[in-house]
């Protein structure tokens, strides 16, 4: 999986291409929680590229989303594939965090 982050204006934006798993997934976090600890108001997970996402990275997502709750802030999840935006749907992800379209 490669990851590339992002900043312009109050929307920091964290690109994932690849499969996000278990064994990669803690990058992911890491790179969250440094776009957590700027002053962007809003988090936006372009998820174009990724083909491929376990529980592992659901998890995550979950625990970012009430991360950002918590701060007022915002995650959004923008373009997920199909195979990747069923997954999040069965998992209900879709109801915390709906899916948009572009930035």
């Amino acid at each position: 999986m490669t990851l590339r982050s992002q900043r312009e204006g109050d929307v920091h934006t964290i690109a994932l291409t690849g499969e996000m798993d278990l064994s990669n997934a803690a990058e992911v976090e890491r790179e969250l929680l440094r776009a957590e600890e700027t002053d962007a108001i809003t988090i936006l997970l372009d998820l174009a590229g990724l083909r491929f996402m376990d529980s592992t990275g659901i998890r995550l997502l979950i625990a970012a989303d009430a991360r950002s709750r918590a701060n007022s802030r915002r995650l959004s999840l923008t373009r997920p594939p199909a195979a990747v935006a069923r997954v999040l749907c069965i998992a209900g992800v879709d109801e915390l965090l709906p899916f948009r379209d572009s930035d």
